[in-house]
């Protein structure tokens, strides 16, 4: 049995896996959605990156997962990439879903498609959060107006510092069992940085005809692309 560690990207909460959970659990397997430090019901508790790599790594052990897939989406990927390298023989494999990855010494605003210093004042202009999306942030994502209204609805603010505190990596990140899911809506090809972990032989790459937020508009899809890298 494979134990499925699912945690969504920025403004985002465990909700955002409601849809996805029950498939993985119908195919027999575990599976527990976290939510970071900062957003939805844990809005109260600070966080900075290494505590949303803590938040991670502390599901695992708490509930001594074993064969364990993490699987990252969009910011997340960059806590949980850090976290796979810290739960030794737990992991059998990472999933990044249309995420940025962790880079030693970088931090997410570090690759901000702006400029580090766009995302910064946006930050420090909104007491020290990244304010969510508007709904209109999400056109051309193969979304449905219910979708949208569920995002925008259930996003919090999202801490500042998880953003511009750089990630540590134990060893390099191509090391590791990983498959990425390229959301072709988001851009048809991988970032620079995605292009040359999939040169690994460790690292397999899996396109969806989708956007950026599959757990959304092709939940059934996603959950049968998880189950499929779990059987790996």
């Amino acid at each position: 049995m494979t134990e499925f560690v699912l945690v969504a990207g920025a403004w985002l909460g465990s909700w955002a896996w409601d849809e996805v959970v029950p498939q993985l659990r119908a195919a027999g397997h575990g599976a527990h959605p976290v939510t970071l430090s900062g957003l939805a019901d844990k809005q109260s508790l600070p966080a900075g990156q290494q505590t949303h790599v803590q938040d991670i790594v502390d599901e695992v052990e708490r509930n001594d997962l074993r064969d364990v897939v993490l699987v990252g989406h969009s910011y997340s990927g960059i806590p949980v990439g850090q976290a796979a390298e810290r739960i030794g023989d737990r992991l059998a494999r990472v999933v990044f879903v249309d995420s940025t990855v962790p880079t030693e010494r970088e931090s997410f605003a570090s690759g901000w498609w702006e400029g580090p210093a766009k995302l910064e004042a946006s930050i420090a202009g909104n007491g020290g959060f990244w304010a969510p999306l508007t709904a209109a942030d999400y056109d051309g994502q193969g979304l449905t107006h219910e979708q949208v209204a569920r995002i925008v609805g259930g996003s919090t603010p999202h801490p500042g510092g998880t953003l511009t505190e750089p990630a540590v990596l134990a060893r390099p990140l191509g090391e590791l069992p990983a498959t990425y899911i390229k959301c072709l809506l988001d851009g048809a090809e991988p970032s620079d940085d995605v292009s040359k972990l999939l040169t690994s032989e460790h690292w397999r790459l899996v396109e969806m005809d989708t956007g950026h937020w599959p757990m959304f508009s092709q939940p059934s899809e996603l959950a049968g692309i998880l189950l499929e890298a779990a059987g790996e």
